[in-house]
């Protein structure tokens, strides 16, 4: 073991319920604040305490009486008011929410689609990793019931040529067919949010293929699918208005074969050279649906699939068959010929989605950060994870958002740190699965001037953080989960993701042999861009000699955190919520 074990016995296997004795020193001050000289705290005392210290100003008497009444059977003056013990069982309570408690979508709703970040999902249909995992409706179902509201589906041919399937080209993933994820998407479609999905096609079909996808999402979506009136969109539409209904993004039938001359030149540029990435794979695999490892990583979210048909024949079929499934596209998708200039340039007649991997971002960002976040005020930009993400991992997301990028995709099968910060952005605006972005991206100064993500900028607010204990871990985990004969050592991490000036980790000291530790411990965070701030926030348990125990996390968007004394769900690492693990935090704005 790693550290002194202790002979205790959990045969009695007591609930370690929170006892006033338990209540932190500043719980015990305010609650004498905020009570009679009896110790009772009446309606209009609790009144005071939600308006003064939870800076819930629009609170009423009879909902601090709702309170009470929620919480008699733990007071012996009943409907009078709540004493120490139900005060402090008030304060760990689900009702007292870090977030408003209700999926209420507070935001403006009525801007376009560019105005706001968009829950994305990036090869959506895989179940695990990049290269070998099945292809399946399932992962499409689990992210659109947890919210996430763009879906990607690489299509193409089957195996007779004469059908369409969905699965991560010359790679080793086993195929679905199309039509069942197309109707896995109608039917779950808007079971978490009512607010529009987009379906991003990376397509890689025959013309004759491409009328039969527009004929199957003709039939499958009927009336909810979004189709544009004229074939190019001047701006678009809000997600107000297109509620309850279904989106589709991909490159117009015509660029089908300029897209494909790119691609031969970059592979022949690339023909016989190792790139960084490969030479991190050692050497080349040979075994993936009769290519290599360069042959993946070259399948971009962009190209296209290689074809042998005289180019004059393929002319006419994408001229005459493809018609119908050009008439769906509303996002009109795809790179313009030239340099990364050519891409960001803004046309005032029409709008557009162009997809960068995160590298090509990263590059971009260094020398045109200002030009994209000028593109994004009024296009769509989708940024993917590099191709060497082989086991379904991600990236910072915030260099995508401080950019302006709507779309920043991710693998939502796997989990980790930056999966937590995606799962944090989206509790945002009632967990709908739409984020309006921050003014200061969206318009330009009175000189046409636009923010300057690179920019060093004062700070504008303080989040001053109180970590003051946790409970739950007795009741969630085995007790022998974190050490076999003696409670666990737990302490917590907490920071900011966000701006790079911003972005900070601190943790607490460690709480040795303790069920229920309590930190009492005060952090402060200035804060130069609140609006792009995530509080995140950890247990672990210290373990001397081995990797510490994972106790639980949580990610919270700041500009959304309500102030005052809040109970604070935490989550495992695949993103779900314990039973009855939760830390007892204060928030302040200073």
């Amino acid at each position: 073991m790693s550290k002194q074990t202790y002979n205790v016995c959990f045969c009695c296997r007591r609930r370690f319920k929170l006892s006033v004795s338990e209540a932190p020193p500043e719980i015990r001050t305010l609650f004498e604040r905020y009570s009679d000289e009896n110790g009772v705290m009446t309606a209009t005392h609790l009144r005071s305490f939600l308006v003064e210290v939870q800076r819930e100003e629009r609170s009423t008497e009879e909902e601090a009486q709702g309170i009470i009444d929620g919480h008699k059977h733990l007071s012996i003056f009943h409907r009078r008011g709540l004493n120490l013990e139900s005060f402090f069982n008030y304060l760990f309570s689900q009702n007292n929410s870090p977030l408003s408690p209700s999926q209420v979508v507070h935001q403006d709703m009525t801007f376009p689609l560019s105005h706001y970040y968009i829950y994305t999902g990036h090869n959506s249909y895989l179940t695990g990793n990049q290269l070998s995992s099945d292809c399946s409706d399932a992962p499409i179902i689990s992210a659109l019931e947890r919210g996430v509201r763009v879906i990607e589906l690489d299509i193409w041919p089957n195996a007779s040529k004469d059908n369409v399937d969905v699965l991560h080209g010359r790679t080793l993933t086993s195929p679905v067919a199309l039509i069942k994820c197309l109707r896995s998407i109608k039917q779950h479609a808007f079971v978490a949010s009512e607010y529009p999905v987009v379906i991003t096609l990376e397509d890689h079909l025959t013309p004759d293929l491409q009328a039969k996808v527009a004929e199957m999402i003709t039939r499958t979506f009927g009336d909810i699918l979004f189709c544009p009136s004229s074939e190019s969109l001047k701006e678009f539409p809000s997600p107000e208005s297109l509620k309850r209904r279904i989106i589709i993004s991909t490159k117009p039938p015509k660029e089908y074969l300029e897209a494909k001359e790119v691609q031969q030149k970059e592979e022949e540029t690339q023909k016989g050279k190792h790139t960084d990435d490969e030479e991190a794979w050692g050497r080349e695999v040979p075994s993936l649906r009769g290519g290599t490892i360069s042959d993946y990583k070259n399948n971009g979210d962009e190209d296209e699939l290689d074809n042998e048909e005289d180019t004059d024949e393929l002319e006419n079929k994408r001229q005459n068959a493809s018609q119908e499934y050009r008439r769906l596209i509303a996002i009109h998708a795809g790179k313009p010929k030239g340099g990364l200039e050519e891409c960001l340039k803004v046309d005032p007649d029409k709008v557009r989605r162009l997809s960068l991997s995160e590298l090509q971002l990263e590059k971009a960002a260094e020398t045109h950060g200002k030009e994209i976040v000028r593109f994004t005020q009024r296009n769509i930009l989708r940024v993917y994870p590099k191709g060497t993400r082989i086991t379904s991992t991600n990236y910072n997301p915030l260099i995508g958002w401080m950019h302006g990028a709507q779309m920043v995709a991710f693998n939502m099968q796997g989990y980790g740190r930056s999966l937590w910060l995606m799962h944090g952005m989206f509790k945002a605006n009632g967990g709908c699965g739409y984020v309006k972005k921050p003014d200061f991206l969206l318009k330009a100064g009175p000189n046409n001037e636009v923010f300057d993500p690179k920019a060093h900028l004062p700070v504008k607010t303080t989040l001053k953080v109180t970590i003051y204990m946790g409970e739950g871990w007795y009741q969630d985990f085995k007790h022998t989960h974190f050490d076999q004969f003696s409670p666990p050592d737990f302490y917590t991490r907490v920071g900011i993701a966000g701006v790079p000036s911003d972005t900070i980790m601190k943790k607490t000291r460690s709480i040795e042999d303790n069920w229920l530790p309590s930190w009492n411990e005060v952090f402060e965070f200035p804060l130069a861009v609140p609006e792009l701030a995530l509080l995140r926030i950890e247990v672990h348990e210290y373990d001397m000699s081995e990797k510490d125990d994972f106790g639980g996390q949580t990610c919270l968007p700041v500009w959304e955190l309500r102030s005052g004394i809040r109970a604070v769900p935490l989550r495992s690492r695949k993103g779900e919520k314990y039973n009855n693990v939760k830390l007892l935090v204060r928030f302040e704005f200073i």
